[in-house]
């Protein structure tokens, strides 16, 4: 990994701001900046988790700010970005990665719960993570605001509608907000991971072709987001798989997925 960009001798390190960093991918992601020399601060709902990760990986506390928090509490979530702009300043980069992914049946009313608890998390969630620094960056002139996303956005799956609909408005947010943040110097990076072997796939019940190692999807998003990319498919293969089934007709598209195992609702089912 190349060394944080335009560090002179004597600067603080850069900063990067990261939820959901207690495991999967926002824990590689810690991983993969922290070996890079910068700064970080963590927020994750199980703080004590994401505490003793940081201390096994000995990490110095003046460099690491760790903070429990839920992004779907938006007063939360502004609170610990004031703590981060109090002990460290403002980000330099901000990934708004938490997000869950359980499966759905509309038919079931307490599955329309789990499409709300979807929706709170990775989209206000998203968006709540976002808001603390807009205008920080702003100000400064620079910084980029980076929003996970996923495959799943670019069609619906059966039994899978409440993480396919959030995804896609993940995407539809960023492009929103990219568009005003236009000339700002603040970018906006939508990247949209394929399979990665994390706790949201493990249970995955159907193939997952082209599957990344988080550290290896870290790898490829730190790239990307210094590339200053506005939008990245990881792995590249799926950005064609996705194209592919974008484009197909809904006839054949629903014949691919008849009789396809579902993603496993909230009761097991």
């Amino acid at each position: 990994m190349s060394p944080p960009p335009n560090l002179a001798p004597g600067d603080a390190a850069p900063l990067v701001f990261i939820t959901g960093a207690s495991s999967g991918i926002g824990q590689a992601l810690a991983a993969r900046y922290a070996a890079a020399g910068w700064r970080l601060a963590l927020v994750a709902r199980r703080g004590p988790l994401l505490q003793a990760w940081i201390e096994a990986q000995g990490l110095p506390p003046e460099r690491c700010l760790v903070q429990a928090a839920d992004v779907a509490d938006v007063d939360a979530m502004v609170a610990v970005a004031r703590a981060c702009v109090e002990r460290l300043g403002v980000p330099d980069v901000v990934i708004a990665n938490a997000g869950i992914s359980i499966g759905m049946d509309s038919a079931e009313r307490a599955d329309l719960d789990i499409m709300a608890r979807t929706f709170a998390t990775n989209n206000l969630g998203l968006a709540a993570t976002f808001h603390p620094f807009i205008e920080p960056m702003r100000r400064r002139g620079s910084g980029r605001l980076v929003g996970i996303a996923s495959v799943a956005a670019m069609r619906g799956l059966p039994g899978h509608g409440a993480y396919c609909a959030s995804k896609a408005a993940v995407v539809a947010y960023c492009e929103s907000l990219r568009g005003e943040l236009r000339g700002s110097g603040v970018r906006v990076v939508t990247l949209l991971p394929g399979w990665v072997d994390t706790p949201l796939t493990r249970g995955n019940r159907y193939p997952m072709p082209f599957i990344l190692t988080p550290e290896a999807f870290a790898e490829r998003a730190q790239r990307a987001i210094e590339s200053g990319a506005s939008w990245r498919v990881i792995p590249w293969p799926m950005a064609l798989v996705a194209r592919v089934l974008r484009l197909l007709p809904n006839r054949l598209f629903d014949r691919l997925l008849a009789g396809r195992p579902r993603k496993a609702r909230a009761s097991g089912h």
